[in-house]
């Protein structure tokens, strides 16, 4: 699974003008599950960026993840957006294929699975809807950005 965390003090996606999912400070992150993935990856990704210490501590150097918020009076929030293009593979040209990431149906049980386990984990999780044109909008505090990818394990 590929994923692209980005810190932000707000974040929204609108759906046909309507917000779908909404949060303050937190993490937006914009999820792609790959051919070949499993609840594995997803797993290990959510672990991740649940514990990453990318939010700023009282002498502002990053040592907080978005579950230490919560201890620290305020909840940061996730708002999960699944996004197939982070599996773009542009090394045969300049049209971006799209073969390394999951088929739909299976990134979308992937990516409603993701969003499950982020729940019964986290106090705040917004989301996008699946496979629907998006608008995210977002203040990305920082800016912080980081990508993830969670291989599935050698056999």
């Amino acid at each position: 699974m590929i994923a692209v965390l980005q810190r932000v003090s707000e974040a929204r996606v609108l759906i046909e003008g309507q917000v779908a999912g909404e949060i303050g400070p937190g993490l937006l992150v914009l999820l792609c599950a790959e051919r070949g993935d499993t609840e594995v990856q997803s797993d290990k990704l959510l672990v991740k960026l649940l514990k990453l210490r990318i939010f700023s501590d009282d002498a502002g150097k990053m040592n907080h993840s978005v579950q230490d918020m919560d201890g620290q009076g305020w909840a940061g929030g996730l708002l999960v957006v699944s996004q197939f293009t982070l599996a773009a593979d542009v090394s045969g040209g300049n049209r971006p294929g799209f073969t390394g990431a999951a088929l739909p149906d299976e990134g979308r049980r992937l990516y409603d699975y993701f969003v499950a386990q982020a729940r019964l984990a986290h106090p705040l999780v917004q989301t996008g809807q699946f496979g629907a044109d998006m608008q995210v909008h977002l203040v990305n505090d920082g800016p912080v950005t980081i990508p993830l990818r969670m291989a599935p394990d050698a056999r």
